[in-house]
């Protein structure tokens, strides 16, 4: 199971999932415009109105709907479903007219999602997730893939740190409304706030927003949207091998077989990308400028 889905179970434990999220992401936004501000860096009008439209995709409903799911939904199940993101993301640029789906790309997705589902099959087999929180946990997934896919049409800053930071300072804004206008805030009972949600929320600000989404969002400047998504596959098995050398856990064969399966998606999906960019034909006019940049 991932990490990162392990410290949102923990947090959501005595934090309402809106205010847990909405706290996560004003810190790192916070953080992460203050240091692009410190470095001369201004954001104007309309980029403030694209980072409001990922915000609201991205952070808002994707992340909304995670954490409130993840109230019941297990750390490795929701890994699973999370899995389906590069799926979400090919076949929304397909339909985009973004990209085409070669046949090394869709059996690398194929691949990746069986890998990960064998490294928490354990997990697929609890019964205490409601058809609701499952299909909650797939739609965040679409959600952010849209986001994903519509990202390179949004005026946004081209500097990592400032097209990181408005996003989540827009989104972190609507969930906090959104927490106030349910009345999450007001069931908050802060001295019954567990060390474990305080230390995963901690952990998610600091390596999970200010670190991750930094080097997510540089990525989809530099690489093609499906294969940065595969990170969705390689998580658990990090997890897994983290837990080998730092808590004892036994590697098993299934273990093998699934980073073996995770390795050959990765692989096959980036042959595939490198198939469709070949068989794309080129642009008409491009601009050879260190500020254009094209995602497919």
């Amino acid at each position: 199971m991932g990490s990162g889905y392990l410290a949102i179970r923990y947090s959501v434990q005595t934090i309402p999932p809106l205010v847990t999220a909405g706290i996560r992401f004003s810190i790192a936004g916070s953080i992460l415009f203050a240091w692009a501000w410190a470095r001369g860096h201004r954001p104007k009008r309309e980029q403030w109105i694209g980072g409001a439209i990922l915000g609201a995709l991205f952070f808002l409903i994707s992340h909304g709907l995670l954490y409130w799911a993840q109230q019941t939904v297990a750390s490795g199940l929701a890994a699973v479903l999370i899995a389906t993101e590069p799926m979400f993301i090919m076949v929304f640029g397909w339909l985009a007219g973004q990209q085409k789906i070669s046949r090394p790309s869709a059996l690398g997705i194929a691949l990746g999602v069986l890998g990960v589902a064998l490294l928490t099959g354990n997990e697929l087999l609890m019964k205490n997730s409601s058809p609701a929180d499952l299909a909650a946990v797939l739609l965040a997934a679409a959600i952010w893939s849209v986001g994903v896919v519509i990202l390179p049409k949004l005026r946004l800053p081209e500097h990592a740190l400032l097209r990181t930071a408005i996003p989540l300072l827009c989104g972190a804004a609507m969930l906090l409304v959104a927490a106030g206008i349910t009345g999450q805030f007001q069931s908050v009972h802060w001295s019954d706030v567990s060390l474990r949600s305080v230390l995963g929320l901690g952990y998610l600000t600091v390596f999970g927003s200010v670190v991750t989404l930094t080097a997510y969002t540089w990525l989809l400047q530099q690489c093609p949207p499906t294969l940065v998504a595969t990170h969705t596959y390689v998580n658990p098995a990090v997890a897994l091998l983290l837990g080998w050398l730092f808590a004892g856990k036994p590697l098993t064969g299934r273990l093998a077989l699934a980073s073996l399966a995770i390795l050959a998606a990765i692989v096959l999906i980036r042959r595939g990308e490198r198939k469709e960019s070949v068989d794309l034909p080129p642009p008409r006019s491009r601009r050879l400028s260190d500020h254009s940049k094209v995602v497919t």
